[in-house]
């Protein structure tokens, strides 16, 4: 199971202020004061660490200091300095392709990571996009739906709005292994081998078994897709495809899940957007490491 990689919190001091008077005792050990008293903290208070420099207690705020130095008081500590931060801070986390992503009740996965300028973008199906307007991922809210076109063609763009949700090159291997590295993106030759990630059947390959194929679905046919022997498993649209690594780390960018015929228990075929072309229509570059 994929979780968010990385939770941690950005915080700008603007200036030092002293909040209270009085002799400082060990700020470690008043520092565990305020952690017993966390719940009761002031809502400006955004932290608190010692300074290794001073020996001083320093409780970082986003905004008022009102009623902090009697917080502290409260809790036993004599005197703290307070440290007025421009912006609170908040968790951050990773968008990794082959994440879960969702929209109300409309689940897909995350397919690659994108930017055109300083926007940042996540490309999915089409079919799936469509169906959601605000999309979130493991870490929270991601941001909405800006475009998708299908059938005729699979892809959909989510606009990433989250600051804190991180664009990376990475895909998730699930179970199979650690993460790997997009550093561009190809059209496989028929008989190459490639790979999907999925949040519910994890890593799956197969061969390239055709190009350029149209398949009809019930909402109308889509062409130009890459036909592959990797089998199919409902929840994947969007999946991103990708090179096979092998025993290496690194990868590139093939196309998204479309759709298939069969199962991951009897085998199947696979159908995928090559990924070429929403980059060239939504004037994209691949997020690469």
């Amino acid at each position: 199971m994929t979780f968010a990689r990385r939770v941690g919190a950005a915080v700008l001091a603007a200036g030092l202020v002293l909040a209270s008077a009085g002799p400082v005792s060990s700020a470690p050990a008043t520092g565990e004061r305020l952690e017993r008293g966390a719940a009761s903290r002031p809502a400006a208070v955004t932290g608190w660490y010692a300074d290794p420099a001073t020996e001083a207690l320093v409780v970082s705020v986003h905004g008022d200091a009102t009623g902090v130095a009697e917080w502290a008081r409260g809790l036993g500590v004599g005197a703290v300095t307070v440290e007025h931060v421009a912006e609170a801070p908040r968790p951050v986390w990773d968008l990794i392709g082959g994440q879960p992503i969702t929209s109300g009740g409309t689940r897909c996965t995350l397919g690659f990571n994108a930017r055109s300028g300083a926007n940042r973008f996540i490309l999915s199906a089409g079919h799936c996009v469509a169906t959601g307007s605000e999309w979130h991922g493991v870490g929270g809210y991601i941001g909405p739906a800006v475009g998708s076109s299908f059938p005729a063609d699979d892809y959909g763009l989510i606009r990433v709005a989250s600051t804190a949700a991180v664009s990376t090159p990475l895909i998730d291997r699930h179970a199979s292994g650690p993460d790997v590295t997009i550093t561009g993106s190809t059209t496989p030759p028929v008989g190459s081998s490639v790979c999907y990630s999925s949040p519910v059947v994890g890593w799956r390959c197969g061969g390239v078994t055709g190009l350029n194929q149209t398949v009809c679905y019930p909402q109308g046919c889509v062409s130009g897709l890459i036909r592959t022997s990797m089998c199919p498993e409902a929840g994947a649209s969007g999946a991103p495809v990708v090179t096979n690594p092998g025993s290496g780390s690194v990868v590139r960018a093939v196309g998204l899940v479309s759709g298939g015929s069969g199962s991951c228990t009897s085998g199947g075929t696979t159908w995928v957007q090559p990924i070429s072309e929403p980059l060239a229509v939504y004037g994209l570059t691949l997020h690469t490491g």
